[in-house]
């Protein structure tokens, strides 16, 4: 494989049980299954506010670092805030990027009994001289809300379910999360780790990108997810993956550093996670189905997943953010 498929929803999302649906669905339940990654169009967001949204990353990013740093991510115990170059891990070795982490705006937990990944909900500290970043950032998560349920009805019934087969995690409301994430020229010729080989957590992940450097682990080696105009990159996370006992794929993939003379890289992830009470268990699927599913848990990297989303959520973050870690949850 040399590039990604790329699935149209326009038909889908027009009249989701009708017959123009179904090859989108056949389409997007391969593209799930085969690589897990695939180009999404078709999918109604707005090209202007897709247009503001780096726009406002840019002016972000363009702050003075005292203004940035002053929204250290250690501050929030719900992993929201500014982590500088170098700080997040990922295989134990530091990525090269800097980034805000945001979700919906919630009030912080305030029972002491409550389980550790309660405290994944709180407020998000934002840029006061940047008033627009909130109302462009939470305008945009709204629409890409709409763009998580449509797709993942989609693969429901494509995996011979109801089609509100996931709607409970997610309706009326879910635990997104986002990234909003530069990466910079690489420090040195060899130093290319951009963010390291790994899966994602949830259950969808869509990723807006300007610049190349996102590359997917496919049986081949690593193929390059090229940006394509008015196109998002979507792929499964490991909620997905145990769900369907791996017949949906969880891929490996990584961000390699732009090389000096090639300018940075922004990107803004939205992962549409559930509500983090929501449990994952293997559903039932079509005998055709179900031959060709190997079992949920990862063939690639050697990692436990809890079907708790709450549980399998704040393991990862615990160990991308050992400041976050030492200053929250000791």
């Amino acid at each position: 494989m040399t590039s990604l498929p790329v699935i149209d929803l326009s038909e889908f999302r027009a009249d989701p049980q009708g017959t123009a649906a179904k090859p989108v669905i056949a389409e997007l339940l391969r593209a799930c299954h085969e690589i897990g990654f695939a180009y999404i169009t078709g999918h109604g967001i707005d090209p202007l506010l897709n247009a503001e949204l780096f726009d406002v990353a840019a002016k972000f990013f363009a702050l003075p670092e005292a203004q940035r740093t002053a929204l250290a991510i250690k501050n929030s115990a719900a992993f929201r805030g500014y982590t500088t170059l170098g700080d997040e891990r990922t295989n134990g070795r530091s990525d090269w990027r800097d980034q805000l982490d945001l979700g919906w705006e919630q009030e912080p937990p305030t029972d002491p009994t409550a389980p550790k990944w309660h405290l994944l909900r709180g407020p998000n500290q934002w840029p006061a001289t940047l008033p627009e970043m909130s109302t462009t950032v939470m305008a945009w998560a709204e629409q890409m809300q709409e763009l998580g349920v449509t797709a993942l009805r989609a693969l429901a019934l494509g995996l011979g379910q109801p089609i509100n087969c996931f709607d409970g995690g997610f309706v009326p409301t879910s635990d997104m999360h986002i990234k909003v994430i530069r990466y910079p020229a690489r420090r040195e010729p060899t130093a290319d780790q951009g963010v390291g080989t790994h899966h994602d957590t949830g259950v969808l992940t869509f990723i807006a990108q300007q610049q190349t450097g996102l590359q997917v682990q496919t049986a081949s080696g690593f193929v390059d997810a090229t940006p394509m105009p008015g196109a998002y990159i979507m792929n499964l996370g490991e909620m997905l993956q145990r769900s369907t006992s791996g017949y949906l794929r969880a891929t490996p993939h990584r961000v390699i550093s732009p090389h000096p003379g090639d300018g940075e890289r922004i990107s803004i992830a939205f992962f549409f996670n559930p509500r983090y009470e929501t449990v994952f268990e293997p559903i039932t699927l079509p005998p055709e189905l179900a031959m060709d599913a190997p079992g949920g848990h990862h063939q690639v990297i050697n990692d436990e997943i809890h079907a708790l989303f709450g549980e399998n959520n704040l393991r990862t973050r615990l160990r991308s953010h050992p400041d976050v870690a030492e200053a929250h949850y000791s």
